[in-house]
């Protein structure tokens, strides 16, 4: 059976989706996407992505790599499994821990000095199974992870013994591959080098940490063909991620530009993945469809004609609060959608929906979902930096426009002036705070970017902080910590539609840790990619302020939500 899919369109919207759908159907759209036809987007390489189409198929077809794996994990009596991966290598997997309760399942993707020792200190590396997952094998942070916790499984076990507790998941012939091969890691997966990173759920990078924590891979790729079948229908009314894709394409012409997602509590991490598969995809060529996820639920009265709402449910949920808060967007005109899973291991059902939907989405948009090239962009000014540090032994000097309480604030030279003239000769934090928030204008959004470990009080003073704007703005609201967003929402957040206003967060580290092998320390790392992503951020001419906090970070948080 189908997840359940429901929505609701005012009248001029309605009128415009179903002429995209007969567009779509005249145009033979469907057919050419699954016959690999570029030319449905810009006619660039697309046609060399598209293995995503029919990896459900093929992942049946090898299906008893799954359980033999489950079987080697069960006999092996790990006491803990660690994911070290990043964007699409990382979030699928997130997903599925947080969705079925697998305690013992961790993800690193954070290069933050206490992140890392947060997750070696909940292990015991002796008796801990490491994923290496990484595509291209040469992704850095990744690459980094696994020096650092193979010097440490190493001095537990011994080197002899290191390779038994690592697995690697990635494409033939990539740097990984030969290096888990040298080392002799317990198991060496392939990816489809046609499989994108954030179109790559439903392929070994999902489905082997998934088959790890012990779920029924055979089962819950089944239930995902239910959908892949539906999606071969050339009649996009009766197909599931066309119509999704039709609505938010048409949605996105219409101005309704900010995907706001909601979830039932049980579901709730399953927005973390969209906002990569969305914002990666869409976000380029000065357009965008920006994910807002984990956001407060506004009055309906109170949205503006930007936002396209989508709520994703469990049958049966504990809490069907959002039900009610959902259906009062009718009466003011929002356009919204509704997906109930009957089942948690439905949820395979809606990562390939998603994926179709975008695909057709990015058509309506004419351009090319499957690229991500501001994400490089990020990279090289990162990596520029780290090779500096490695040439002179620090980080280039940066000296901030204003500092107070030990706080220092930075932004371009030209947004710098644009402040200045809100705050007047009385200069103060709280001033630039207030005077960087009133540059959000109609239909703009506003993120916040923290370059800080992700743990609970963190993520609950950003999300004050992002709550008290949008309370005060009634704007659309992003939060993401770094750098594991630059994989993500980063794209969309550079390449889209300058219509964001940016806070990146970083901070001093209390204890740094050294990377093996290299003259780097992950806190230099961090620093390079915060940096890196920022610049990136001003030479697109974003606005674009970033607050350096402390060591303290936690004081200096509340410091800064205290004055919003």
């Amino acid at each position: 059976m189908l997840n359940e899919f429901n929505y609701t369109l005012p009248g001029n919207l309605e009128n415009h989706v179903s002429a995209e759908l007969e567009s779509i159907k005249t145009g033979g759209q469907i057919g050419r996407i699954w016959n690999k036809d570029a030319s449905v987007w810009t006619g660039d390489d697309e046609d060399n992505w598209l293995g995503w189409l029919g990896i459900v198929e093929k992942e049946l077809g090898e299906i008893q790599k799954y359980s033999d794996l489950a079987e080697d994990v069960r006999s092996a009596n790990f006491e803990s499994l660690v994911l070290l991966g990043m964007g699409g290598s990382s979030l699928c997997p997130e997903v599925l821990a947080n969705t079925f309760g697998v305690d013992n399942f961790h993800i690193l993707d954070s290069t933050v000095p206490a992140q890392i020792k947060t997750i070696a200190n909940k292990i015991d590396v002796s008796k801990t199974l490491f994923f290496v997952a990484s595509k291209s094998g040469s992704t850095l942070e990744p690459n980094t992870f696994k020096q650092y916790f193979w010097a440490k499984v190493s001095e537990a076990v011994g080197l002899e013994n290191t390779g038994k507790h690592f697995i690697a998941i990635t494409d033939p012939d990539s740097k990984l591959h030969k290096l888990a091969q040298e080392q002799n890691f317990r198991h060496i997966f392939f990816g489809d080098p046609s499989v994108g990173g954030r179109f790559s759920a439903l392929s070994v990078f999902g489905m082997i940490p998934g088959a790890a924590m012990g779920l029924d891979i055979k089962d819950f790729l089944a239930r995902a063909a239910e959908m892949v079948n539906a999606c071969r229908s050339e009649d996009p009314v009766k197909n599931p991620g066309a119509h999704l894709g039709a609505i938010l394409g048409v949605c996105h012409k219409h101005g309704r530009d900010k995907l706001t997602i909601f979830t039932s509590p049980e579901l709730h991490d399953v927005g973390a993945w969209l906002e990569q598969l969305i914002a990666e995809s869409t976000g380029k060529k000065g357009v965008s469809i920006i994910p807002i996820d984990r956001e407060e639920f506004l009055k309906a009265v109170d949205y503006d004609e930007d936002r396209v709402f989508a709520y994703l449910k469990l049958k049966g949920t504990i809490d069907d609060s959002l039900d009610a808060k959902i259906a009062s967007l009718e009466a003011y005109e929002h356009p919204f959608v509704v997906i109930e899973l009957t089942d948690k291991m439905d949820l395979g059902q809606e990562f390939f929906r998603w994926e179709f939907a975008t695909a057709v989405t990015g058509a309506i948009m004419e351009i090319n979902p499957f690229d991500q090239p501001d994400v490089e962009a990020a990279k090289i000014e990162a990596k520029a930096l780290t090779e500096k540090y490695e040439e002179t032994g620090e980080l280039p000097k940066e000296k901030p426009f204003y500092e107070e309480d030990g706080i220092q604030l930075f932004s371009s030279a030209k947004y710098i002036e644009q402040l200045d003239n809100f705050v007047g000769k009385e200069k103060s934090l709280e001033k630039y705070i207030h005077a960087h928030i009133v540059h959000l204008q109609e239909y703009d959004y506003f993120a916040v970017l923290g370059y800080i470990e992700m743990n609970e009080e963190n993520e609950k003073l950003l999300q004050e902080l992002r709550h008290n704007v949008l309370k005060k703005e009634l704007t659309a609201t992003a939060l993401g910590f770094g750098p594991r967003f630059l994989h993500s929402t980063g794209q969309g957040y550079k390449g889209g539609a300058n219509n964001g206003v940016f806070l990146q967060i970083t901070s001093d580290d209390a204890e740094d840790i050294a990377v093996p092998e290299q003259k780097y320390t992950f806190g230099v790392v961090k620093a390079a990619q915060a940096r890196g992503d920022f610049q990136v951020l001003l030479d697109r001419e974003r606005r674009a302020l970033r607050i350096h906090l402390g060591e303290d970070v936690v004081s200096d948080l509340q410091k800064i939500v205290a004055l919003i």
